[in-house]
C-alpha cells in the first residue's frame, strides 16, 4: 500500500475511520469521497500533511463516482444504508464497480452484510445482495466482505442499547432469540486491508469470537454497565405490528424492514474471512471496557462489573 492512491467511498463514517487508520498506517495516500465532505475532516489528522484528500461524491451518480475514482490504484465501498436502500446499496454499488472497472483501478473491496439474500423479505437483505452481484458483474476479482454487527466506541448498536438501559427499569426486547456475532470494526479494518492484497473474487463473512442471542446481548450491556433492569421479551407479533405502526417516524424504535431481518440470524455461516486473512478476532469484553464505563453510575468513578 505504500504510496498507493485509495478511494474510499463513504470514509468518514464509523466503519471509515478504522479503514483509514489502518490504510493510513501502511503508507497509503487516501481519496475520503462521501456526500457531506466536511462530515470527514476527522480523517486527516490521521494521516501525514497531503496524505488525506476530501472529496464530496454521490454514489448514486455516475459522473461524481468517475471523478473520485481517477488516478486511484485501489477502491473500498464502505456506503451502507437504511434509507434508499437499492439506489444506495444495490445501484450504487455497481455504479462503484463499473466505475472502478472502467479507470483500470486494480483492487475492489466492497462491503456488504451478513444478510445479505436475494430472497430476503427485507429491503435490507435484497439491496445489499443486488449490490454483491452488481459489482462482481463489473468487477470480477474484487473481495467482498460480510460482516455481523459492528462494535466499537462509536457504534449505533451496543451504545444504543446501553443507553436504554441505562434509562429504563423495564427493558422491552425484540427478536430475543435471534442470533449475533458482533465483530470489532478494527478487526473488519484489518480485513479491508487484507482484502486489497488478496484479490481473488471471494464473499467472506466477518465475525467475533462470541455469538450472543439479542437478549443474552442486553443483559451482558447490563452487567457491564452494573445495571439490573428487568427484561421483557417482546412477542414477535407485538414487535411486528409496532413496526408497521411507527416503523415510518424518525427515531422509531424499530422499522418494517429491521424487524424482517431480525428473523435470521446474523453469524458466519460462510468462508470465515478474518480467519482466512490469519486475524485474531477481538472478544466484545475487551474493547467495550473502554468506553461503556460511560453508561454506569457514577461514570469511570462508579464499581466495575463484578466477574
Amino acid at each position: 500500500m505504500q504510496g498507493k492512491l485509495i478511494t474510499v467511498f463513504g470514509g468518514g463514517g464509523f466503519l471509515g475511520r478504522y479503514v483509514a487508520q489502518a490504510l493510513l498506517h501502511q503508507g497509503a495516500r487516501l481519496r475520503i469521497a462521501c456526500r457531506n465532505a466536511n462530515s470527514a475532516n476527522h480523517i486527516k489528522p490521521l494521516g501525514n500533511l497531503g496524505q488525506v484528500q476530501l472529496m464530496p461524491t454521490d454514489i448514486r451518480k455516475p459522473a461524481s463516482v468517475a471523478r473520485a475514482v481517477m488516478d486511484a490504484d485501489a477502491v473500498v465501498n464502505l456506503v451502507g444504508s437504511f434509507a434508499d436502500m437499492n439506489a444506495v446499496q444495490n445501484v450504487g454499488a455497481g455504479i462503484v464497480a463499473q466505475a472502478a472497472a472502467d479507470a483500470g483501478v486494480s483492487a475492489l473491496v466492497h462491503i456488504s452484510a451478513i444478510g445479505a439474500d436475494a430472497a430476503s423479505d427485507a429491503e435490507y437483505g435484497k439491496s445489499k445482495a443486488g449490490g454483491e452481484a452488481a459489482v462482481h458483474a463489473a468487477f470480477p476479482s474484487a473481495v467482498i466482505l460480510r460482516p455481523s454487527i459492528v462494535f466499537g466506541r462509536e457504534d449505533q448498536f451496543i451504545n444504543r442499547f446501553a443507553g436504554l438501559i441505562r434509562m429504563l427499569l423495564v427493558v422491552p426486547v425484540i427478536g430475543a432469540a435471534t442470533k449475533f456475532q458482533p465483530v470489532f470494526v478494527g478487526d473488519i479494518a484489518k480485513a479491508v486491508a487484507a482484502a486489497l492484497v488478496h484479490q481473488d473474487g471471494r464473499v467472506l463473512e466477518l465475525g467475533g469470537p462470541e455469538i450472543f442471542s439479542m437478549m443474552e446481548l442486553n443483559r451482558w450491556i447490563a452487567k457491564a454497565i452494573g445495571r439490573d433492569p428487568l427484561f421483557i421479551e417482546v412477542p414477535d407479533i407485538a414487535a411486528q405490528m409496532l413496526a408497521k405502526g411507527t416503523g415510518w417516524m424518525p427515531g422509531a424504535p424499530i422499522t418494517d424492514d429491521q424487524f424482517k431481518m431480525l428473523g435470521r440470524d446474523n453469524v458466519v455461516t460462510g468462508i470465515d474471512g478474518l480467519a482466512a486473512y490469519g486475524i485474531v478476532p477481538t472478544p466484545l469484553d475487551v474493547i467495550a471496557a473502554d468506553w461503556l464505563h460511560i453508561y454506569r453510575k457514577h461514570g469511570r468513578f462508579g464499581s466495575s462489573p463484578k466477574a
